[in-house]
């Protein structure tokens, strides 16, 4: 393989700006075809984005001898099924985030591109973005001592309609807007600290406006004592939503959200603003990552193991394994 020339199976929102634009952008890779169910959206997004073929059919997409990779952007009850199609046709997969379902799908996954020897990354993009990575140089240059202790926090105030989504369909998501948005941030601890050694924690849904939990809590115990405390409410009231993720050091506090912009040092007393420059396609970085290493030219940006190891936290606090 010398170029990726990318299939999307699931070319919906997420697509359109986020991830979609960026296989076009950076080196040696291109968008060769996409897939939707509903052949009228496909076809239509592929004339809007300039994309040479377009399918209704997953099957078919996948067997196009024109692609030679497959990014897989559908809700996650279907990444397992079409990643066992991507991999018994010998092509390796970038498969959005959650992995799938439940950590029981995502290890059948990881086990079946070892069986197949088809690579396999997970989107879990933010650690490929510039903010993500500085705070993990920090980490390790200790610019705040040795880490204590990690306060995390995600309120949102219900948004009307949301029960109408598949987010919200624990069948089809996994659970509801904690297993959308959760991997995000505990991939990032996983990035940060690496697999934790003990998890707990407790999820119920107060509100009852929809099928899926909407207020979860956690605790993860990293090695050198480290501990994590997250809680996630998504039914908070409009004026106490919050998005902030504290890393408190013996020598200073490291501070940033995970869905916006904030990003700050805060060290003897004073408090320095980290910037960043804005990203048109917040999934660049990894997919650029992502193609070197199906190119044989980089390190695998998001190895299965590690998605594997989110979702089992996930099931774990969550209450699906013990």
């Amino acid at each position: 393989m010398k170029k990726v020339s990318w299939g999307i199976i699931g070319c919906g929102d997420v697509t359109e700006v986020k991830s979609g634009p960026a296989f076009n952008l950076v080196p040696n890779s291109e968008l060769t075809a996409v897939m939707r169910r509903d052949p009228g959206k496909a076809e239509d997004y592929a004339k809007r984005h300039g994309v040479k073929n377009w399918y209704s059919d997953a099957g078919e997409l996948i067997n196009d001898s024109a692609v030679n990779a497959i990014y897989i952007a559908t809700p996650p009850a279907f990444h397992e099924a079409y990643t066992l199609q991507a991999f018994k046709a010998g092509k390796p997969v970038y498969v959005e985030k959650p992995m799938a379902l439940d950590s029981s799908e995502s290890l059948r996954m990881a086990e079946a591109a070892a069986r197949y020897s088809c690579k396999l990354s997970v989107a879990h993009y933010r650690r490929a973005q510039p903010r993500f990575q500085k705070v993990r140089q920090l980490l390790q240059e200790k610019s705040i001592g040795d880490v204590i202790s990690v306060n995390l926090q995600l309120h949102q105030a219900y948004q009307p309609g949301t029960e109408n989504t598949w987010r919200t369909n624990p069948a089809i998501s996994g659970g509801g807007l904690f297993h959308d948005l959760a991997p995000h941030q505990i991939d990032l601890m996983v990035y940060f600290f690496g697999f934790p050694l003990d998890v707990k924690g407790s999820s119920l849904n107060r509100a009852n406006l929809y099928d899926a939990d909407d207020y979860v809590h956690a605790e993860l115990l990293f090695k050198n004592n480290i501990r994590f405390r997250g809680m996630w409410d998504y039914n908070a009231r409009l004026e106490d939503e919050l998005d902030i993720c504290e890393i408190t050091g013996t020598q200073g506090t490291i501070r940033f959200a995970v869905f916006s912009d904030l990003c700050e040092l805060v060290k003897d007393g004073q408090t320095k603003v980290l910037e960043f420059d804005h990203l048109p396609h917040v999934q660049q970085p990894m997919i650029e990552a992502v193609v070197k290493h199906f190119l044989d030219e980089g390190q695998n940006p998001c190895p299965a193991a590690d998605a594997v190891e989110v979702m089992k936290i996930i099931d774990k606090v969550t209450g699906k394994i013990n």
